[in-house]
């Protein structure tokens, strides 16, 4: 006989989210909180998504990484909100030899779901919950993953997701926000509800370490809450609040406190300025404020580096730089003595040669480091420097070329100094000092075609370039300030230069670069190519997950970014020896964005496949091949939209839930 009142099988199908869907729908995530852990950990995090039904399986990038799913919370109607709490009232009424722990346990579960749902949510995207059990490895290489949901119709965009180095305290997760009624605002306000329900401490907790008051339901509003460094606090921004956090210094340190918001989620779509916009306040024990920042140069997510100037108690506060906030106002800071590159130069080498990196930066190691890249093709790699303690520092692109490479020699900064190059070249230079220019010389022939082009701010530089050419008298032949690249992810200022000319004359050209606000220092370098237009292309492909029913196909977005006036065809493929999956669809001389389809004959896959598109075409008799970068085609500030990187194009085959 059936212990339950007649119900309760309704009751586990609404907890497991199991409704019809049409395959045209697309299984979103828009945050994930915790945002990351530490290696040698096991954790939970809380999913916010849509169209999440049916949600079976999580999966993060790269080794030493485990994931499964532990439970679902789907938005619910009030008739649902009815039905459960009917429900909850049948199964108190139970007599007490009937109400076994299993049942005790079903009426908590019920009860902290319609505690919990929120019938008008501020975001109906993100308000379908999944609950995700994360284990990291000890020897799990710190950094940078991606988490993505599946389901029975294939899975979700990815999120960030980060492995970390030091110990991780979590604030308990928020409660999904309440849509914020006209009028009615102030009711919003400084309010940040969160569950700390008796049985679910293993949720509030990362490493070992939690906050908030386990067993009762609590507004941990601008509460100040001690942490032990280093560390990693996680946290998510409610609206019009301010997250303090209070810790020991010591006379001398020197501190790094760094804060990724936007670097988790890049763009939401439905706020301005499109992000997260975190600020940083560092107070000492009197209150009095030592340090304060909005942004780290030119980056949404500040960072503060400070050397404590006495001992005492310390005083952390985040908060949005208009009090706005939700629960994928999701940050990371990371206190602590760790290691971070504030620049390197130079900014790139030729493949295949040894180069030597010059470091400057906080608590390194090490000041110069040469990478192992002989075999390396060209392209960006991230270097990380050994910090005193032993951890690794933050990334910093490093750029493989193909062209001859020299060195920026001083004094250039007049046109009778200019230094005298070759092309075609690649200069790596900085502007060291305020208000300085670097200027070059070369030698050019009437009808000879030249470019030149700064790659500066997409390898992490402050420098804001223009790029200026002259004749030898002086004259303009043509000028730059920022140039759109469409490849530069989520940089939303494309403040490096680009200039094409046709030479009129045979004779001496000059090419001056400047920052466009005459700012300078030893961080401010840059990589400058002057050469004949180089033609050659770079594709993205769009979404980053294709789920593709049972012997079908699916649709992708390929873009590409055509450099230097290139003109050819692309044809596309997927790179290696399948055929299982196929790719139809090319790209005509000019055209930047076509639709290709992708065709399986597999009826379903048990595990994500990653696949590989790549293009290839012809310059004359050169033949050029390119992978695609996997994307997400993301929208800032309701306007603009961006092409953020992924790691893997992952691909699912699935058999559709039958009716």
């Amino acid at each position: 006989m059936n212990r339950y009142p007649r119900h309760v099988p309704a009751i586990v199908g609404l907890f497991a989210g199991v409704v019809l869907v049409t395959v045209s729908q697309a299984q979103y995530i828009g945050y994930v909180y915790p945002a990351g852990g530490q290696q040698g950990t096991t954790f939970r995090v809380t999913v916010g998504g849509q169209k999440l039904e049916g949600v079976n399986s999580a999966f993060v990038s790269g080794h030493g990484v485990k994931a499964r799913l532990v439970d679902y919370n789907k938005k619910m109607n009030a008739q649902e909100v009815q039905l459960l709490n009917e429900q909850v009232k049948e199964l108190k009424e139970l007599s007490p030899a009937k109400k076994d722990q299993t049942v005790t346990n079903l009426i908590a579960r019920i009860e902290k779901l319609v505690r919990e749902n929120v019938t008008q949510p501020a975001c109906a995207s993100i308000a379908n919950l999944a609950i995700v059990e994360v284990t990291l490895a000890p020897d799990a290489k710190p950094g940078r993953r991606e988490i993505r949901l599946g389901t029975p119709l294939g899975l979700s965009n990815p999120l960030v997701f980060m492995v970390g180095q030091v110990p991780e305290i979590s604030e308990p997760p928020m409660i999904t926000c309440q849509l914020v009624t006209l009028g009615k605002e102030e009711q919003s306000l400084r309010k940040k509800i969160r569950d700390a329900g008796k049985g679910d401490t293993d949720m509030m907790m990362t490493s070992g370490m939690m906050m908030g008051s386990a067993g009762a339901q609590s507004a941990l509003d601008d509460e100040e809450v001690y942490v032990p460094i280093p560390c990693t606090v996680n946290g998510q921004i409610a609206q019009g609040s301010v997250d303090r956090y209070r810790f020991g210094g010591r006379k001398g340190q020197r501190l790094v406190m760094a804060v990724q918001a936007r670097g988790l989620i890049p763009y939401v779509a439905d706020a301005v300025p499109g992000w997260f916009q975190p600020v940083l306040v560092l107070c000492d024990s009197k209150g009095k404020e030592l340090a304060y920042e909005d942004d780290y140069r030119f980056k949404p997510d500040p960072v503060i580096l400070c050397e404590i100037p006495a001992d005492g108690d310390y005083t952390l506060a985040i908060y949005d730089a208009i009090y706005r906030g939700r629960e994928d106002f999701v940050y990371r800071i990371t206190i602590g003595e760790m290691p971070f590159v504030t620049s390197i130069f130079p900014l790139g080498a030729r493949v295949g040669s040894d180069t030597t990196i010059e470091l400057k930066g906080w608590n390194l190691a090490e000041t110069r480091l040469t990478p192992d890249l002989k075999e390396a093709a060209p392209g960006l790699y991230p270097i990380t420097a050994m910090g005193t303690n032993g951890f690794l520092s933050n990334p910093i692109p490093f750029a493989l070329g193909n062209l001859p490479e020299c060195l920026e020699k001083e004094p250039n900064s007049m046109a009778k100094t200019a230094q005298k190059v070759t092309l075609p070249i690649m200069v790596n230079g900085r502007i060291d000092k305020p208000g300085k220019r670097d200027v070059f010389r070369f030698d050019g022939r009437r009808g000879e075609e030249v470019v030149a082009e700064v790659m500066a701010r997409r390898l992490d530089s402050p420098l804001d370039s223009d790029l200026k050419l002259t004749d030898a008298a002086g004259n303009v032949l043509a000028f730059n300030d920022d140039s759109e690249d469409a490849a530069a992810g989520i940089n939303t200022h494309p403040a490096d230069s680009y200039i094409r000319a046709i030479l009129p004359t045979n004779g001496t050209y000059y090419v001056y670069l400047n920052d466009t606000q005459h700012r300078g220092g030893e961080e401010y370098g840059y990589r400058l190519r002057i050469s004949a237009p180089q033609p050659d292309f770079a594709l993205r492909v769009a979404p980053s997950s294709v789920n593709i029913r049972s012997n079908s196909t699916a649709s992708l977005s390929v873009y590409a970014i055509r450099q230097d006036g290139f003109t050819n065809a692309i044809q596309l493929a997927v790179k290696g020896s399948t055929n299982i999956f196929s790719v139809t669809g090319s790209l005509a001389g000019t055209q930047t964005l076509a639709k290709i389809t992708i065709k399986t004959r597999l009826g379903e896959t048990k595990e994500p496949v990653n696949l590989i598109i790549e293009g290839s075409a012809t310059n004359g008799t050169q033949k050029i091949v390119h992978e695609a970068v996997p994307v997400e085609d993301r929208m800032q500030a309701f306007l603009w939209r961006h092409l953020v990187p992924a790691e893997e194009l992952k691909v699912t085959v699935f058999n559709p839930p039958k009716p």
